[in-house]
This record gives structure tokens, C-alpha cells and sequence, in this order.
């Protein structure tokens, strides 16, 4: 099978498995090739809460110019946390140029969870994961980031199914074609709500939840949707697929010592 060039665009963490660091292993054993463009370092989780940053706007400016030199080309673009407007611009012109020859774009507009900001997040942030959106082929908000974007209400208790329609269609005119909103409480059952553009179809997914937060099970989760999209998987299979992992190898670690660090996912590499 022939397999694809993914570029990863989104924040590196020096200690913990989210981002960057758990995508480039998950589609590293998948047999993808992986490239890398950091939107910014972090030194740890914020779980631990201290840690150091520093964006790199400037630079990616200056490597997205000599890429296009260099006449550098990708099958698919991931794109997680951006760290201003001006980084998401660049970053939503460049994806866009990219689509227009044929790469795949998705998005994850990280910014918050439990109906809140996540610390340094704001209404700047918001309007740069709108401005992603509108380049993207397939987003994976939770229903936190979701509600943000489309300016709907958060819902501690949940929401009904056909609310849960109504935010995933609110998401899809921003721009993005198919949408899966994780992290969703519909009538009462936790589930993940999407939409696949290439069937014109709704899907509701329902799974029990393991009361335990890791940092980064979202980014393993669209990792290995995307990874098996790549691969031809269609998107409920796929998306089925990687919900198994997840709860998994959540359930594996849930005892874990230091679960801020995030799941050791190399030592699970050989279920996928």
C-alpha cells in the first residue's frame, strides 16, 4: 500500500506524550512519513502547572518560504494549537495553497475543554481556529471547542441528539467539510458525533467513559483516524477503530503514577 507524506503542524512538548510527540510515533508505525513544523515548544504538560514557552511565528514563515523553494509537497497536513492570529493565518494560506494541489487537510481546534479556555487561550484563539476551519477537510473539536466556535451555549448535562445534529452542522459552515465533536453527552450517553461529507451522512458513536484525563488522548485519537483515512479506512470505521484504541490503552494506564505525563504510547504501538 502506498503510504503518505504527513506534515504535523502543532505544538511540541519536551515532557509529555501530547501533540506532536504522540502524533509523530502513531504515524511513524503506521509506515507514514512524518514531517514536523512546531508552532511552539513547551517544556511539559500544563497539567503540572508551571511551564516554559516560546512560539515560533517567525519561523514558520521563513520554513513555509523555503519549503516552497524547495518545491516540498504532502499528502495530508495535520494541524493542532496555534499560538496567534498571525500564526494562523500563515499557517490556513499555506494549507489552503496545499489543498488546491491535492493534500488533505485536518484540523483540531485546540483550545479548551470542560467548557472553558484552556490557560492562554482567548477570543483571539477562537478566531484562529475559525480561520483553520475554513481549510480544513475533516476537524476534530471536543464539544467544548465546538460550542466555542459556533457561539452555542455549553451544556454540562448534555444534549439532545438533535442538538448534537444541529452543532455539527453549525461547525460545518464555518468551512470545514466532515466533523467528529468528541467528548459530546448525548441523552444521557457519552458519545462522538461527526458528520462524513463523502456519504453525506450523520453518525452518533456511543462508549462508556473511563473517569481518569490524560493530556493528549485527543491528539492519539485523531492521529490514528487520520493515519487509517490515509490508508483508505472510511471515516465512521475509522473513527470506531480509533475509539477502541483509546479507551484501551486509557484503561491500561489508568492507574499510572504520573497520568500528567500522558499515555506511554510506544509501549502500544503494536495494537494498531
Amino acid at each position: 500500500m502506498q503510504k503518505s507524506k504527513i506534515l504535523i503542524v502543532s505544538d511540541m512538548c519536551g515532557y509529555g506524550k501530547v501533540a506532536a510527540a504522540a502524533q509523530m510515533p502513531i504515524f511513524s508505525y503506521m509506515g507514514h512519513d512524518v514531517f514536523t513544523l512546531p508552532t511552539m515548544l513547551i517544556s511539559n504538560t500544563f497539567p503540572y502547572g508551571k511551564y516554559a514557552i516560546m512560539e515560533s511565528t517567525d519561523y514558520i514563515s521563513e520554513a513555509l518560504q523555503k519549503w516552497k523553494e524547495l518545491g516540498f509537497s504532502f499528502d495530508a497536513i495535520t494541524t493542532g494549537f496555534m499560538a496567534s492570529e498571525r500564526q494562523a493565518q500563515i499557517v490556513a494560506a499555506y494549507c489552503s495553497d496545499q489543498a488546491s494541489r491535492g493534500t488533505a487537510i485536518y484540523v483540531d481546534p485546540v483550545m479548551g475543554d470542560y467548557g472553558k479556555l484552556y490557560g492562554g487561550a482567548d477570543e483571539g484563539t477562537i478566531r484562529c481556529m475559525r480561520e483553520m476551519l475554513g481549510v480544513a477537510h475533516l476537524c476534530f473539536p471536543n464539544y467544548t471547542e465546538a460550542c466555542l466556535l459556533t457561539n452555542m451555549p455549553y451544556k454540562e448535562e448534555g444534549i439532545s441528539r438533535e442538538g448534537a445534529i444541529e452543532l455539527v452542522n453549525k461547525v460545518r459552515r464555518i468551512g470545514s467539510l466532515s466533523v467528529i465533536i468528541t467528548s459530546c453527552i448525548v441523552e444521557g450517553q457519552h458519545a462522538v458525533v461527526g458528520y462524513n461529507h463523502f456519504s453525506g451522512k450523520h453518525f452518533l458513536l456511543t462508549y462508556e467513559e473511563i473517569p481518569v484525563q490524560f493530556p493528549g488522548t485527543g491528539d492519539i485519537f485523531s492521529s490514528i483516524i487520520v493515519g487509517k483515512l490515509q490508508d483508505g479506512e472510511k471515516l465512521e470505521i475509522a473513527t470506531l477503530y480509533a475509539m477502541d484504541i483509546i479507551h484501551s490503552w486509557i484503561d491500561r494506564n489508568k492507574d499510572n503514577d504520573d497520568i500528567n505525563r500522558g499515555i506511554p504510547i510506544e509501549r502500544h504501538l503494536n495494537e494498531l
